[in-house]
């Protein structure tokens, strides 16, 4: 009898071990599934789990800031107004440092957690690895700011708020023509990187078809970005009016500082596009910026009211700081997944076939956001209006001729 009692004890034991060990796997399931949907406490809201990737340190943290920040305020003001459809939007964004494998496993993360609906990643390289992973995963992705056609190629259910960089390289090219700023350029720009690669490439081609001579190409990598003095010289001997840089702000902020010190760049035109956002915040000497353009899809000091209030916000927000075109990004972003949310007849109590729904809706919406009124098509792509920004004192202002 004791020695059947033991083995009672024990067998009881290990059950109970087992039957804990299965009940914490269900609930660590549970919490993490895709189909899960937490109701908010206090609120009674259902919760709708929007997930973003980008840098939010390193070098190239502004960017990665301003998506999550303009979507943060988008989800603050849907949230206070009480809503949508019976959700309350939860935004969750992931530092990836700027880095695509950082951004797969931030992606990995998210769906774990439940995300619902995917803002991509900031930059290309990022978007471009996590976009297979949405398709099979069947969520669908806005990605605010990657540009790069490749970033969203391959997934129906991809789209972005931005210009592509072949919109956006042909655009510059027809504005620089429009409004005469120059017959002759000059190109500097990173080599290594997809998004730079392609504003040139449908830069060049424009300006090919417009009659725009481009007298000299000056590259550089991602491992020979400290020393431009050998192309800032190529550039300067040129005879160039203007000199395209489709960069990002970290590299334009070196270039122009080491410009200065020879005025190789007095008389032309720095035109970039919206990779210069944040260039202000990049450089030392502000002069050194003065007179560089953006082509961009937004302006902080345009008169219509949705730019007005949004600015104000933002300000309010972040301690007075002015949004940028990435902000702007983010901001409209959220407000697309609302719009679709509510074009779909999307609510909390009827949310099967999210993804398909969201989709077919992105296709037929039209949102007056702050970066102009947009649609989107079949491929992805936008379609809006882009303007030009010019430093003056310091500070980017809306580029009248």
């Amino acid at each position: 009898m004791k020695t059947s009692f033991t083995k009672a004890k024990r067998f009881a034991k290990v059950f109970t071990a087992a039957m804990m060990a299965v009940l914490m796997l269900v609930a660590v399931c549970s919490c993490g599934s895709k189909d899960a949907w937490p109701v908010d406490k206090e609120t009674g809201l259902t919760e709708l789990y929007i997930g973003g990737i980008g840098p939010t340190s390193g070098d190239n943290a502004n960017y990665g800031t301003s998506v999550r920040n303009g979507a943060k305020l988008a989800v603050d003001e849907i949230n206070a107004a009480g809503g949508v459809n019976g959700f309350k939007f939860v935004l969750h964004f992931q530092d990836s440092q700027g880095d695509p494998e950082s951004a797969v496993s931030a992606f990995g993360k998210q769906m774990d957690e439940g995300m619902k609906v995917s803002l991509g990643g900031t930059f290309s390289g990022e978007t471009k690895s996590v976009v297979a992973a949405a398709a099979a995963d069947d969520v669908m992705l806005l990605t605010p700011s990657a540009s790069s056609v490749d970033s969203i190629k391959g997934n129906d259910k991809a789209f972005r708020v931005c210009f592509s960089d072949p919109s956006l390289g042909t655009a510059s090219a027809k504005y620089i023509k429009e409004f005469e700023l120059a017959t002759k350029v000059a190109v500097l720009y990173d080599s290594s990187n997809d998004y730079c690669q392609g504003l040139y490439d449908t830069f060049k081609a424009e300006c090919a078809k417009l009659g725009i001579q481009i007298l000299t190409v000056q590259t550089y990598t991602d491992t020979t970005n400290t020393d431009f003095s050998a192309q800032i010289a190529a550039i300067k001997e040129s005879g160039a009016e203007l000199v395209f840089l489709p960069i990002y702000a970290a590299d334009a902020a070196k270039i122009l500082t080491q410009a200065a010190q020879t005025k190789a760049f007095d008389g032309m035109v720095p035109f970039g596009c919206d990779g210069l956002d944040g260039l202000i915040g990049k450089i030392s000497n502000k002069a050194d910026a003065e007179g560089v353009m953006l082509l961009t899809p937004f302006a902080a000091d345009a008169t219509d009211e949705n730019v007005k209030k949004f600015v104000s916000a933002y300000k309010t927000a972040y301690n007075g700081e002015t949004p940028d075109q990435f902000a702007a990004d983010g901001y409209d972003a959220v407000f697309a997944i609302a719009a679709a949310l509510k074009d779909a007849g999307i609510t909390s109590e009827n949310k099967d076939n999210l993804t398909s729904r969201l989709v077919a809706s992105m296709l037929k919406i039209s949102v007056d956001g702050v970066t102009g009124k947009m649609s989107w098509t079949a491929d992805g792509e936008t379609t809006k209006d882009a303007k030009a920004m010019v430093i003056k004192d310091g500070v980017a202002v809306l580029y009248t001729k």
